[in-house]
């Protein structure tokens, strides 16, 4: 038992220290950016500096081949990028807020986020290896409930902490204190001891490196379509892969447009830090609890397909928000971090069972890679509504454009509903009739 606790710590730092430049960058980045007058459709093209979150599929192979031994195969990644991740705060604490309007200083201040994406894209790669192969079956929701946890105290502390710090405190201070965390929860790893891959999982990555060395282009796309082979193998894996694509659809289309309407209605930097982020990240950690606890008693589908309803109803309650901004009624602050904080913490709940299922239909020996390439697909999708979002919002107004989106995620609704079915009735044709 003592040994989970030390498994389950580790996980919730090592998500903690990735959670906090990214709290950075989905929470405080739009908010600054609209405090400086960026428009609705410049803050959706920021949402390019999400592409490493993309295409980490390219180089998780790499992380699952290659390793040492002597470190652990994973933590001899891990270890570097979270150190790299300082080093570039650290950097980042040097660039001025205050030029942002000067086309030179924002290239640079693009160029300084995508590399710490970069940095953070790689580290969870390893992450994700490293859970896959250390959590067993019966340990996967509360591994990914820790998770969840951890990367939503990032949000927290890099995406609300750092707003409300700005308005008393200096930008450098600010970074420099957020480097300093990311430091601390580099320790748990430091000082964990990585198992050794057993002969088995050994076997399985050496025949898969030989099979990746230089070879004609036809028989690399042959690789590829061996891989893909997997997720399109059975009727099961197949509904899953739809889920996929469609579960990343309603956020992505809302993520840029949440917190500038909230600065559109008056909130401050520090409303937005504390009553916000803050607060809504703090709901998230009781929806990861509770999601965590739901998974004991309902299965995987039922609590996806469960969750997934109420997001519906959390971005009802957005679109209402919007509908009164557009006709110009007053709402007191309270509502508008009620239904904030309905939506974090729906969404936390999704995202605990969302990667406890990925974990399930991981293989071992190609953890960091089956991994990736589910929590990839959910990015791309993401990441490309996210940067055409803005214009949309623009041409469509807030309510108009949240209505839509509240009605897309109603339609998302069918494939989870489908993927369930199909479970249903694999069972039924594998169990034994009595």
């Amino acid at each position: 038992m003592l040994q989970m606790r030390n498994v389950y710590l580790l996980l919730f730092s090592l998500y903690w220290a990735q959670g906090l430049p990214v709290g950075f960058m989905t929470h405080a980045l739009p908010v600054v950016l609209r405090a400086q007058g960026v428009s609705l459709a410049h803050i959706g093209g920021f949402g390019l500096l999400m592409l490493p979150w993309s295409i980490k599929i390219f180089w998780a192979p790499w992380v699952d081949r290659i390793g040492s031994a002597k470190q652990g195969h994973y933590r001899s990644w891990i270890i570097p990028a979270q150190l790299l991740t300082v080093f570039v705060l650290i950097g980042l604490s040097f660039l001025p807020i205050q030029a942002l309007n000067q086309p030179l200083y924002l290239l640079v201040f693009f160029a300084v986020l995508l590399s710490m994406n970069l940095i953070g894209a790689t580290q969870d790669v390893a992450t994700d290896g490293l859970a896959v192969n250390i959590l067993k079956g019966e340990q996967q929701h509360w591994g990914n409930t820790f998770q969840v946890v951890g990367s939503r105290l990032g949000f927290i502390v890099g995406g609300g902490a750092i707003l409300w710090a700005l308005d008393w405190l200096q930008w450098q201070p600010t970074f420099l204190i957020l480097a300093g965390l990311v430091l601390i929860n580099t320790w748990p790893v430091l000082i964990y001891e990585e198992a050794p891959r057993t002969s088995a999982i050994a076997h399985d990555v050496s025949a898969l490196m030989n099979a990746q060395q230089p070879a004609p282009l036809q028989q690399k796309w042959a690789e590829i379509r061996h891989y893909l082979g997997y997720f399109v193998e059975s009727a099961e894996l197949r509904r899953w892969l739809w889920v996929l694509i469609t579960f990343k659809v309603a956020d992505g289309l809302a993520g840029p447009i949440l917190k500038p309407l909230m600065v559109d209605m008056g909130l401050s930097f520090s409303q937005i830090g504390v009553y916000v982020s803050m607060l809504g990240a703090a709901a998230a950690l009781a929806g990861a609890g509770l999601a965590g606890i739901a998974l004991k008693y309902c299965s995987r589908f039922q609590a996806l397909l469960i969750f997934s309803m109420l997001k519906v109803c959390s971005l009802a309650a957005y679109a209402w928000l919007a509908w009164q901004y557009d006709t110009q009624q007053s709402v007191p602050p309270r509502v508008i971090y009620a239904i904030n904080a309905l939506e974090d913490t729906v969404s936390a709940m999704l995202l605990v069972v969302m990667l406890t299922v990925v974990m399930q239909y991981s293989r071992r020996h190609l953890a960091a890679t089956d991994f990736t390439f589910h929590v990839s697909l959910l990015a791309t999708v993401s990441g490309v509504l996210y940067s055409l979002s803005g214009i949309a919002a623009d041409a469509l107004g807030y309510s108009n454009y949240l209505i839509i989106i509240t009605l897309i995620a109603a339609v998302c609704l069918i494939p989870i509903y489908r993927w369930g079915r199909c479970i249903f009735k694999t069972r039924e044709l594998t169990e034994p009739a009595e």
